[in-house]
């Protein structure tokens, strides 16, 4: 295997950031030590890769982090306001949402990103990759959710990382 210098170009500055949001310091040092994260990382875990990451629409994959980051205030907003109301107003429940997305990556983003919003969590994938099931702390509407999910979440990863 053809050892790169910078195997995953994208890789490096997420991996530094979020070291930077860990340690919640913006010191020389802290930089310093992410970007050399950054660069190691993807270095050392590149046999773990199938394929090369392609990203087909870079400003979509924008888009898609703020909606991500957005989506995330609102969900603890909303998680809170639940807790506040008390129990007995909250329908939890699971969710089918049937997968238009194919590539390991992307399938594997669109769970992550279902577990990191506040009320929802991704929890199981079906041997053909078809559906993921979905539980949300308070669903009542199923087909507003699988829908939510599908063009808010589905759509941009597969613009991202799956080609037409």
């Amino acid at each position: 295997m053809k050892l790169r210098l910078l195997p995953h170009p994208l890789l490096t500055p997420a991996l530094t950031v979020i070291w930077l949001l860990l340690v919640n310091s913006l010191s020389f040092g802290h930089l310093l030590l992410g970007l050399l994260l950054g660069w190691l990382i993807p270095i050392f875990t590149l046999r773990f890769w199938p394929d090369r990451v392609r990203v087909h629409k870079p400003l979509t994959l924008l888009r898609f982090v703020l909606v991500l980051l957005y989506d995330i205030l609102v969900a603890n907003l909303g998680v809170a306001w639940l807790i506040l109301r008390g129990p007995r107003r909250v329908q939890p429940g699971f969710v089918e949402v049937p997968l238009a997305l194919r590539s390991e990556l992307g399938i594997s983003l669109l769970a992550n990103t279902i577990s990191l919003t506040p009320g929802t969590v991704s929890a199981w994938l079906s041997p053909d990759r078809a559906t993921l099931v979905v539980h949300a702390l308070d669903v009542d509407d199923p087909e507003a959710l699988v829908a939510t999910i599908k063009h808010r979440y589905e759509t941009p990863l597969q613009e991202v990382f799956e080609p037409c």
